[in-house]
């Protein structure tokens, strides 16, 4: 990734992104593509499967969908955002997931000739009349890109999901937006991330981060029934030289509140991002 210092003047796009979980033996697994490296959008990083909000993510009827667009909205957290948006961002977090990592969150099962991507979204709830399970989607967190963006030249407004993955599907990246995919534990993924093994974002870092305090899905489900999910939009400013990107609680700045668990700041040094204390600042309180 290369360090941005152009400032979008177009406001931020509605995306979503869901981080898949899973149990095992060594700890909470979580699923991650890594992003085509000609792509527009953190080429070559290592992302959860997600993208921006579709037209027809709102289109989608609602006997698709096993909660009611109010229910979803009253889930999102977001009394500001319209019903009909917030319904979509369900939509467009299910979909994503079913495009970019071949698995469908549904009551019931595609027909396995079906699972994969080989059929269009819109096209494999219709032809099978299947509804999707967005009781099974967790707003977790709502990342709101810095107005000075610094790995990208765009801004985006994610909302970050949790599900459990299904014991019954496997999860595969598709070959075209995403090259490579693996599942890790959220630590091991930031270990990698500061060997240089895999390149990640801010938002991806510090989402670990805070997965990597639990050590199963059911800690981070009840961990989720505790608290409404927050809104981050980082604060990025030039000190000294260097980028730095400051989230709620840092003296920099503009809340002085903590939202997250972990670093305050994030530091641009030798083409990436990393915490002023070092690796293990990432998962120290």
């Amino acid at each position: 990734m290369q360090l941005n210092s152009e400032i979008p003047t177009d406001p931020p796009r509605d995306a979503s992104t869901v981080m898949l979980l899973r149990d095992t033996a060594d700890g909470v697994e979580v699923f991650l593509v890594k992003r085509h490296s000609a792509s527009r959008v953190l080429g070559g990083a290592y992302v959860f499967p997600g993208g921006k909000l579709d037209a027809a993510d709102s289109a989608l009827h609602h006997s698709h969908l096993n909660l009611s667009h109010q229910a979803l909205h009253s889930k999102l957290g977001e009394p500001e955002t319209p019903v009909e948006k917030a319904s979509a961002l369900f939509v467009a977090a299910l979909r994503e997931t079913f495009e970019e990592a071949g698995v469908l969150l549904s009551e019931t099962p595609p027909a396995p000739d079906t699972a994969g991507r080989m059929q269009d979204f819109q096209s494999l709830l219709a032809t099978q009349d299947l509804r999707l399970d967005v009781q099974r989607l967790y707003p977790w967190v709502r990342w709101i890109t810095p107005r000075l963006p610094s790995v990208t030249n765009r801004r985006f407004d994610t909302r970050f999901f949790m599900a459990v993955m299904p014991s019954h599907q496997t999860a595969a990246h598709d070959n075209v937006e995403a090259t490579a995919s693996a599942w890790l534990r959220p630590r091991q993924a930031l270990e990698q991330y500061w060997s240089r093994a895999i390149d990640m974002a801010p938002p991806q870092i510090m989402s670990l981060a805070h997965l990597a305090r639990h050590k199963t899905v059911a800690s981070v489900l009840a961990d989720l029934g505790t608290r409404t999910p927050v809104a981050i939009l980082p604060e990025s400013h030039d000190q000294d030289g260097q980028r730095v990107i400051c989230y709620p609680g840092d003296p920099r700045h503009s809340v002085s509140t903590r939202a997250l668990p972990g670093p305050t700041r994030l530091i641009w040094r030798d083409q990436r991002f990393e915490p002023e204390g070092g690796l293990s600042a990432l998962w120290e309180d």
